[in-house]
């Protein structure tokens, strides 16, 4: 049985073991074998991992495997994986978690509806795939009209300036992930979401999670001439600054939310109209006004938006196999019926005033 795993922004780790039999199931690991492009010294650190992990329960869990690799690491020198790392790609081995090569993707690109529906959508399109209705699905988004959406734990009044954003036309929409508050306005970002089973972020933390589901789209975005980098917690930036930010749900069925909104075309004015928080970066800065926009995709790419969703699209399918979906009409039903009891509610809007 053999396992593997990228270290997001690190190098590839591979696990081979055979399960034989002890007293009752679910048998031992024997005969181990840990390999990749990585850097390690000395080099009996090596053989050294493989015989730690050799005797453990085929049933272990990525903790008990990690600390066990930890433990054979101790005295030596490892650069490009860690711990986390090999017992993530063991317990690949052992079937106990999967990888974007064990699973076929739907590419789902939706018409303009409201962003209620969108966020709606979210939750649906979730827990589908965690019953088993659907398969592992990237979505794209698009929006008929502005609106200001918040993280599932952010507080309202403190987030957002109500007026400001009522000015505007934008509708204030609360998300069932965490994370922070974007400002969207019909063609000024991109927004993606991605619905995986657990399995795919097995043994991951909630940091490595982030990086490990973003790696694709940094990828796509060096296609496009672009720096991008990861930045912790959950950002994607370049050199002329942020470009995205990501959030996450993980229900209680297994499957994982994995979200993001890409800034395109901003208005920065707008933007801290009805964002009190951008206010307050601002003034970290020293800077009164942003009176411009925040476009790093556009002037960064010198492509229009819809070009920039073909290529990442593109990308997306390069990497992993994938087929063309769609939202199915229980799906939409589903979806508008959450709007009029859940996300359209001042209930759940202010849920946290």
């Amino acid at each position: 049985m053999r396992g593997e795993f990228k270290v997001p922004l690190g190098k590839l780790v591979r696990v081979e073991t055979d399960v034989v039999e002890a007293e009752g199931p679910p048998g031992r690991l024997a005969g181990t074998r840990v390999s990749g492009d990585f850097f390690l010294e000395p080099d009996e650190a090596l053989e050294a991992m493989g015989a730690a992990l050799d005797g453990m329960s085929a049933d272990s869990s990525k903790a008990q495997l990690a600390e066990a690799v930890r433990g054979a690491l101790e005295d030596a020198t490892a650069v490009g994986f860690d711990a986390d790392a090999v017992a993530v790609a063991t317990r690949r081995a052992l079937g106990h978690a999967t990888a974007w090569e064990d699973h076929e993707f739907q590419v789902v690109r939706t018409p303009a509806v409201s962003p209620l529906l969108n966020v709606a959508l979210d939750q649906v399109l979730t827990e589908e795939l965690g019953a088993g209705r659907r398969g592992p699905t990237l979505r794209f988004w698009e929006w008929d009209e502005s609106a200001v959406i918040i993280g599932s734990f952010q507080s309202l009044r403190n987030e957002v300036d109500v007026e400001g954003a009522a000015r505007h036309g934008a509708r204030v929409i609360r998300r069932i992930s965490g994370g922070g508050a974007m400002f969207m306005e019909p063609g000024n970002t991109i927004s993606y979401s991605l619905y995986v089973p657990g399995s795919l972020v097995d043994g991951l933390s909630f940091e490595r999670s982030y990086a490990f589901l973003d790696d694709w789209v940094i990828g796509a975005l060096h296609e496009l001439g672009i720096d991008a980098a990861y930045v912790p917690l959950n950002d994607i930036a370049s050199p002329a600054g942020k470009i995205a930010g990501a959030a996450q749900k993980r229900l209680a069925g297994g499957a994982v939310l994995h979200h993001a909104t890409m800034a395109y075309d901003m208005d920065a004015d707008k933007m801290t109209d009805v964002l009190r928080i951008g206010r307050e970066k601002l003034s970290d800065k020293g800077t009164r006004s942003a009176n411009k926009r925040v476009d790093p995709l556009r002037s960064q790419t010198g492509l229009g938006r819809a070009a920039v969703i073909d290529a990442l699209e593109a990308s997306f399918r390069a990497r992993y196999r994938t087929v063309t979906g769609e939202i199915t009409p229980a799906e939409w039903g589903m979806a508008g019926e959450l709007v009029e009891s859940k996300f359209g509610t001042p209930k759940w809007t202010a849920r946290v005033p």
